[in-house]
């Protein structure tokens, strides 16, 4: 109960009319990814944003219960590749349920940033190495805000990935 009586939610909108109204909000399709104990982690996040300028944030949002979020309790540096236009079938594959939590991206062609040692995903539209600076809790998720430590733009010519009404669209 909250100080006015009220249960926390109680007014808030059916879950599966939300679901379908949200779907129909375009976002930015990127891959989250860091090293803990000696093993990749990532996750695909079509919640993600831009947070300031100054100082350089981003933030993304992460399942509490997702290997991801437990792993960064433990480490503080992480990366975010945006996904271009060509590479949904990056997305479907560190989005699906039951892949392995060893050899993640042994199928995901990448790189390793430069502080953190996590994966850059090749090929993807920009790319951040981030220090999570904050984790707010949001209902079934967390909201992990990151102070950018690197920031590179991938080619000119590669468009966007987003993610509308349940699928992945390329934007060139």
């Amino acid at each position: 109960m909250t100080d006015g009586g009220t249960v926390p939610g109680a007014d808030a909108a059916d879950p599966d009319v939300f679901r379908a109204a949200v779907a129909r909000l375009p976002a930015g399709v990127g891959v989250v990814a860091l090293r803990w104990r000696g093993v990749d982690q990532a996750i695909t996040a079509s919640s993600v944003a831009s947070v300031s300028l100054d100082p350089p944030l981003v933030l993304f949002c992460v399942h509490v219960d997702a290997r991801l979020r437990e792993a960064l309790d433990d480490v503080e540096l992480w990366t975010l590749s945006v996904l271009g236009d060509q590479q949904a079938h990056v997305a479907h594959w560190l989005a699906s349920p039951g892949r392995p939590a060893f050899g993640q991206l042994d199928r995901v062609p990448h790189v390793r940033a430069p502080r953190s040692g996590a994966a850059w995903v090749e090929g993807a539209a920009a790319w951040f190495e981030c220090r999570t600076a904050a984790v707010h809790p949001a209902g079934d998720h967390d909201v992990v805000v990151g102070t950018v430590l690197e920031a590179r733009q991938g080619h000119p010519s590669t468009g966007g990935l987003v993610h509308l009404r349940g699928r992945t669209r390329g934007l060139a």
